[in-house]
């Protein structure tokens, strides 16, 4: 009886063996490939701050727009022309949108007496009653628009917030960014673009 339940063992050795090879090999591929996206995510960040300089300057223009604000006044896009301008498609249901808020503020305080606009466009389907107590709440001191499907076309058609485009003086688009950015991300935009002639 010993020795049969020995040579059971035995058997199941190899079994056993290839059982833990097939974990093993899984375990240190898994490992390689999130190694290897985390490098590639790296690298991703680490060309933001150059990824501009290979947008052309003959970059496609913004389209102009006409949209309310919150109190109902009309605003071109054209009326802030001359100026750098961070136009980010966005609502207050969106964390992502909620999560750049802050950094916008921080952004237009710094640069706002440089020539740098920041535009919010809103899609929230409420309107301005969903928007002007989120403004109050979060103390958004730039510009919020009531956004259409109309604008959303004219750019492209957003299909995901929030969508932010980067605008040059000349009223050129430099940059579009789908999701969230931490404002580091925008600020190096602003600086590059302010230092072009």
């Amino acid at each position: 009886m010993k020795r049969k339940n020995q040579k059971s063992r035995t058997e199941l050795l190899p079994i056993i063996g290839f059982i833990i090879l097939i974990f093993t090999i899984g375990y240190l591929g898994y490992t390689a490939k999130n190694a290897d996206k985390t490098k590639a995510d790296e690298e991703n960040y680490s060309t933001i701050g150059t990824a501009l300089a290979s947008v052309p300057s003959d970059s496609k223009p913004a389209p102009d727009f006409e949209l309310p604000d919150v109190n109902g006044k009309k605003v071109k896009l054209s009326n802030f022309k001359g100026k750098i301008i961070i136009l980010d498609f966005w609502a207050t249901w969106c964390p992502p949108c909620r999560a750049e808020i802050p950094g916008f503020i921080e952004l237009y305080k710094k640069y706002k007496d440089k020539g740098v606009e920041i535009i919010g466009i809103s899609l929230d389907e409420g309107g301005v009653k969903d928007v002007l107590p989120f403004m109050k709440e979060f103390g958004i001191n730039y510009t919020i628009l009531i956004g259409n499907y109309k604008v959303t076309q004219d750019y492209g058609g957003i299909r995901g917030i929030p969508t932010t485009f980067v605008i040059d003086r000349k009223g050129n688009i430099r940059a579009k960014y789908v999701g969230y950015r931490p404002k580091e991300v925008f600020e190096r935009d602003i600086i590059m673009l302010l230092n072009e002639k």
